[in-house]
């Protein structure tokens, strides 16, 4: 079974973070969520991978090969240097799929079972499967409607308030049969939500909806990113932690110096190689990354730290996501909503 990962797109609304890193490579819970993808395919065997690339591409495939080792799977790159869609860079590496095949996006956070997935496509004997997840907030995502049998009968991508008929959102994982490529036309740029699917859909050829009851996050925008953190840290999900729990809820990293004056509130993550001074507070729902220095007298709350990060004495972070190798200088206060990424 091959896997299409869609990571090309530019993560607009993850802005200003994904300025210095494209969006599959932003952390959670100090993994890249491209990552957590990677050990979720892993765990159901499938090792065929073909990645689309086209923003900071070199970042993505230098993670990805960095770290193939413990995945063990076979990486084919697409280079997009325009954008051609989400089915139009599908439609690129046409010649690779000639069987069952599975596209998930590459900056979703999820444990979807795959097996179950496929077994259920082919079962349906559809041409394709939309992972469908009902949710409250449905604006920013395709809404599908179903018959009794989960036929897809409607889909509408992003539509206003007023259009609003299905709680049910595409999570952008599919699976398809190479049957659909004669549907999207080459070298354009073609989009499954607001164009293929439409279209098999007013065909009345069978297309389905999977309803998953696992879990999903969008990880589109700064809310849902955080929201993520606390949901890993809450065991909503169970994702591979990269650091050793000392005591229930509180994971610290390898080669990692911790003052002993210093308080840990569960839940919170300290990565590798971090540095962390006397009289500090790291409280619930905080996460720090690897190689950070913490200085004396910090109380750090509900915030994410990404890698490289200096923060000076005597300062407070409430609510704050910090980016790469940035710099808190000392003696201040950030509340809720601060956003320092100047990598």
């Amino acid at each position: 079974m091959k896997v299409f990962i869609m990571a090309a797109g530019l993560g607009t609304r993850l802005r200003p973070l994904t300025y210095s890193i494209p969006k599959p490579l932003v952390p959670i819970v100090n993994t890249p969520v491209i990552g957590h993808l990677m050990n979720n395919l892993k765990k159901y065997n499938m090792r065929d991978v073909v990645v689309n690339l086209h923003y900071q591409p070199e970042l993505i495939k230098e993670y990805l090969d960095n770290n193939n080792k413990k995945w063990r799977m076979n990486i084919i790159y697409s280079f997009e240097k325009k954008l051609y869609g989400t089915a139009g860079g599908v439609k690129l590496k046409e010649d690779l799929f000639d069987e069952t095949f599975v596209v998930t996006s590459g900056d979703g956070l999820s444990n979807i079972n795959f097996e179950k997935l496929v077994e259920y496509h082919k079962k349906k004997k559809a041409i394709a499967t939309i992972v469908l997840k009902p949710v409250d907030l449905k604006l920013e995502y395709g809404v599908v409607c179903v018959d009794n049998r989960n036929r897809i009968t409607d889909f509408l991508e992003k539509p206003s308030l007023n259009k609003i008929f299905s709680n049910l959102v595409n999570t952008g994982i599919y699976v398809f049969e190479p049957v659909i490529f004669k549907y999207i036309p080459k070298n354009r740029f073609y989009d499954f939500g607001s164009q293929l699917l439409p279209k098999l859909v007013k065909l009345s050829l069978p297309v389905y909806g999977y309803i998953m009851d696992e879990y999903w996050c969008d990880v589109g925008n700064l809310s849902e990113y955080k929201k993520a953190h606390y949901d890993c840290l809450d065991g909503k999900i169970k994702v591979e932690i990269q650091a050793r729990q000392i005591k229930k809820g509180i994971w610290v990293g390898k080669n990692t110096i911790i003052h002993n004056q210093i308080k840990c509130e569960p839940p919170c993550i300290i990565g590798d190689n971090v540095k962390i001074g006397k009289n500090c507070i790291i409280g619930k729902y905080s996460v720090i990354g690897n190689n950070c220095i913490i200085g004396n007298n910090v109380k750090i709350y509900d915030s994410i730290i990404w890698e490289n990060v200096v923060v000076k004495s005597n300062v407070k972070l409430n609510s704050c996501i910090i980016g790469n190798n940035a710099v808190v200088t000392e003696n201040i206060t950030m509340f809720e909503g601060t956003i320092l990424n100047i990598e």
